[in-house]
């Protein structure tokens, strides 16, 4: 059986793209699931432009996707992408974010929009 391998330079641009405290804390959020990006913003208590610019890093790199749903922009993990094994790999290896989803759901502020 032949074992796909990731190209290295793939590697490498996923693997620095995770050692950014902040993109780490995105991708552990949406590890958990779909969030908009001002669910983002309350949770890590940080700007939006800020919060976009990092979203659109691992946008461009693919490792997330976004879909518009009426006035909001959901961003969700790349589970298709090459590299998502080793961001697999490092997501289990941190604390889980779920519970910072959860206090935003207590506080109602999480985003329901069908």
């Amino acid at each position: 059986m032949d074992k796909t391998y990731i190209e290295v330079e793939e590697a490498a641009h996923t693997m620095k793209l995770l050692g950014d405290r902040t993109r780490l804390t995105l991708l552990g959020l949406l590890y958990s699931g779909e969030c908009c990006v001002c669910e983002l913003v309350e949770v890590l208590q940080m700007s939006q432009p800020s919060i976009s610019q990092h979203l659109k890093k691992l946008r461009d790199a693919r490792l997330v996707k976004e879909k518009k749903k009426g006035q909001w922009v959901f961003y969700s993990l790349n589970t298709s992408h090459e590299t998502y094994p080793i961001v697999h790999q490092v997501l289990k290896q941190i604390p889980d974010q779920k519970e910072k989803l959860r206090a935003l759901e207590d506080k109602g502020l999480r985003i329901q929009c069908d």
